[in-house]
């Protein structure tokens, strides 16, 4: 793995944790939704992490990462067409597929100091 797929992996695992953070004491979707502040923060770790996905595919596109192309997907939906964007969909990934994502993130990046 190159250093450059590496940083990419940090920034979306950093992203990662600061959403967890975010989200540590909102524990319904009723209080998402009541928080425009922690929904423009989530969204905006959420467009990083599809960023830094985009990025490191074009540098190593058999990078392994389940819902790829839907968390590249997702970036481009909160950017370019935000009134897409359903507060519902969004709390279930952060709920549901972030910690997965994490898992995968979490299990490239050791590998990066083999090379």
């Amino acid at each position: 793995m190159s250093l450059e797929v590496y940083k990419y992996l940090a920034d979306m695992l950093k992203s990662i944790d600061t959403i967890e953070a975010h989200l540590q004491d909102v524990s319904t979707l009723s209080e998402y939704k009541n928080s425009m502040v922690i929904i423009d923060a989530v969204e905006r770790r959420l467009s990083i992490i599809g960023e830094a996905l985009w990025k490191a595919s074009k540098i190593d596109p058999e990078l392994v990462i389940s819902d790829k192309k839907r968390i590249i997907s997702l970036r481009h939906i909160i950017v370019h067409d935000y009134d897409l964007i359903n507060d519902a969909a969004i709390w279930l990934i952060c709920k549901n597929r972030l910690p997965i994502l994490k898992t995968e993130v979490e299990a490239l990046l050791p590998s990066a100091t083999n090379d």
